[in-house]
């Protein structure tokens, strides 16, 4: 290891080795825990091994791997409700909306490519999106009143797309996105369109 630089060093001494130094000892732990689980069943078992990784944090021996615990706040599998809504129709409106809000970002590109789009900023949440607009969100004809839902700016191109599809917004609105347009009822230029 002297041929690498000394931090390269440092962290390469942190990596076990493969090879086991004494494969009989590991074998007996392998062993003794095997008859915990077979004895006193997996409950013990598991109590057994977080108290040794507990134990072994305290004498600074880290793990070279990650505990992955459950989260506290999930629902189990097993205990989750069937999903409320057709998957396959909801997947096709949310790979027509994705290609519409792509179509109406190169759009505008054409007419301004400075402008960029911020396509990952919806493309990374749209499937959250669209469990909300399905499923979750309420308009203003609610019992409860409608929700006031904050849609981070770079991703309008999604709730543009999505408007389109439902018939809120037109051929027209959407050329207009994106670019400097007179408005109904404004006197000067230089307000971005939709």
């Amino acid at each position: 290891m002297q041929d690498f630089p000394k931090a390269a060093r440092g962290v390469l001494a942190s990596v076990p080795s493969e090879a086991d130094p004494d494969p009989i000892e590991t074998q007996e732990w392998l062993e003794a825990f095997d008859a915990v689980v077979r004895e006193h069943g997996q409950t013990r078992a598991q109590y057994l091994f977080d108290r040794l990784a507990d134990h072994a944090q305290t004498r600074g021996v880290q793990s070279s791997r990650a505990r992955i615990t459950p989260y506290r706040n999930s629902i189990g599998l097993e205990a989750q409700p069937p999903y409320p809504g057709d998957l396959a129709l909801e997947a096709r409106l949310g790979a027509a909306i994705r290609w519409n809000a792509l179509a109406m970002v190169m759009r505008a590109n054409r007419q301004a490519p400075e402008l960029g789009g911020h396509l990952a900023s919806y493309a990374s949440a749209a499937d959250l999106f669209e469990v909300g607009f399905h499923h979750h969100f309420k308009g203003p004809d609610h019992p409860d009143g409608g929700d006031l839902v904050y849609f981070q700016p770079h991703s309008a191109p999604g709730v543009y797309a999505r408007a389109y599809l439902e018939g809120f917004l037109g051929e027209a609105d959407l050329a207009r996105y994106r670019q400097e347009v007179l408005l109904p009822g404004q006197t000067t230029a230089g307000s971005r369109g939709l």
